[in-house]
């Protein structure tokens, strides 16, 4: 278990088998972790707006943002939600987001 705890923490994709965890629920989580690119974050309160919508999404476990590389990593539950409706809650907040490439 801490094995996977640590790669979940290093922002790697894990998938933790069930039968590893006594009386978990027949559900697979599946981690995810994306860069997008907030190209219009120019104060020092607009990280705060982008991380807050970002993680309001349901899902979403952590978001680490870079205000001089003007970017947001996002870790979340792909079972749960998309990196779409990541970057649309991003967007709706004002701060339209792509996926980096």
């Amino acid at each position: 278990m801490k094995k996977i705890l640590a790669l979940a923490l290093l922002g790697l994709t894990a998938i933790v088998p069930l039968t590893a965890i006594p009386g978990a629920a027949q559900t697979v989580a599946v981690e995810q972790t994306v860069t997008f690119t907030v190209d219009n974050m120019t104060c020092a309160l607009c990280p705060i707006t982008v991380r807050r919508a970002m993680e309001g999404v349901e899902g979403v476990r952590a978001v680490e943002i870079d205000f001089e590389a003007r970017t947001a990593t996002v870790v979340f539950d792909a079972a749960a939600t998309s990196a779409g409706a990541i970057a649309a809650a991003s967007a709706n907040a004002g701060y339209p987001a792509d996926i980096a490439g």
